[in-house]
């Protein structure tokens, strides 16, 4: 009996493994579509805090702020009342409900204002400030029921309901902890003028948010590690993926290795019919072979137009004797010129001398001089 594997199925395919961290790639395409290490108790905390320390540092004014509210809302009673069979009109009712609702927001504004200020720098602080509408634009597979119902039942789902649980407890066992030590300061709110009643409660309160909110900062802490630690996981890749992303990027090496193949091929074909139009072959003799050409009305010193090394020097060398070129052996210099001058370069000026011999040697045996 003979069993037969598909060893694809042991491969590193996309369906693989995700064991590999997230490129800077996969974090920078991420971000476009929104996907951030960000947690919303952060923000949350910090807006908590900064309204509570507000209101603490401005109790005293809030307090007199209502005072005065209440004391306009009484005094403007009679003006929008009009007693009408024992009732008041519906429009008077109207104006007066306006006039509280302004004088209420007058109020809260500055606290609400802070909040969402601080709120907004913490999440700038987590994220920076790099805003993108795509995770504005619709999605309408999140209108598909099935997929809805998996997220309902996801592990996401399960962390969110356990965070909830333990920030509810967690909260609810500070303001517990706080109202029960203050017991016998609520039996005299009865007992105390209205102002100083006012102010009691105030500081009670913003006590308790304080503290309430110094409680939150462990829950911020626990989640931001949290998120940061399934963002990451989230955009973990496998390994197959990591090697399409790097040929994508840098190429596929194969391809690249074929196309500098060619490239090079077609470089040494021009280089090689250049040949034919040089002065002088300079020789090592058997490992190098530089073509060089000198034309004044063209370029002031002369152009190294070939060079090779082993078979490409022999080649270099053949392709001039068909052609009449004269091949002179100097291995210095064939040495220097192929370690130093790149094919299309003028020699340096510190070659002249030696390069000017031997042209001299070739037009001489040429008879053009």
């Amino acid at each position: 009996m003979i069993l037969e594997y598909n060893l694809q199925f042991f491969a590193d395919g996309p369906g693989g493994e995700k064991t590999e961290p997230a490129t800077e790639k996969k974090k920078t395409d991420a971000r476009k579509d929104g996907k951030v290490a960000k947690s919303k108790e952060i923000a949350n905390c910090a807006e908590l805090l900064a309204a509570f320390v507000l209101v603490r540092v401005y109790v005293g004014t809030l307090g007199n702020d209502f005072l005065d509210c209440f004391q306009s809302v009484y005094n403007l009673i009679p003006d929008f009342a009009r007693m009408i069979g024992g009732t008041i009109p519906e429009q008077s009712m109207a104006a007066l409900f306006k006039e509280i609702c302004l004088l209420f927001m007058q109020m809260v504004a500055p606290v609400f204002l802070v909040g969402f200020a601080v709120s907004f720098l913490a999440d700038v602080v987590q994220v920076q400030w790099k805003p993108t509408a795509k995770p504005l634009q619709p999605k309408f597979n999140k209108l598909n029921p099935l997929s809805g119902f998996k997220r309902i039942f996801s592990k996401q789902a399960l962390m969110e309901l356990i965070k909830s649980l333990v920030k509810f407890a967690l909260v609810g066992y500070v303001a517990y902890s706080y109202i029960k030590g203050q017991y016998d300061k609520l039996y005299i709110w009865y007992e105390i003028p209205l102002k100083q009643a006012i102010g009691l409660v105030g500081d009670m309160v913003v006590q308790l948010g304080i503290r309430m909110a110094a409680a939150y900062v462990i829950i911020a802490a626990a989640d931001f590690a949290y998120q940061k630690w399934k963002y990451n996981d989230d955009l973990k890749m496998t390994k197959q993926e990591v090697k399409d992303e790097y040929k994508q990027q840098e190429g596929d090496p194969q391809i690249k290795g074929k196309i500098r193949q060619k490239m090079q091929e077609a470089s040494r074909r021009r280089m090689m019919q250049d040949i034919p139009k040089a002065d002088v072959v300079i020789t090592n003799p058997t490992h190098f072979a530089v073509a060089i050409r000198y034309d004044n009305t063209e370029s002031e010193a002369p152009v190294v137009v070939a060079k090779g090394s082993d078979y490409l020097a022999q080649k270099i060398k053949e392709i001039a004797r068909e052609n009449n070129v004269q091949i002179v052996e100097n291995k210095p210099l064939a040495r220097t010129l192929y370690a130093n001058v790149d094919i299309g370069q003028a020699i340096p000026p510190e070659l002249y001398q030696a390069v000017a011999e031997v042209l001299a040697y070739v037009y001489h045996l040429q008879g053009k001089v």
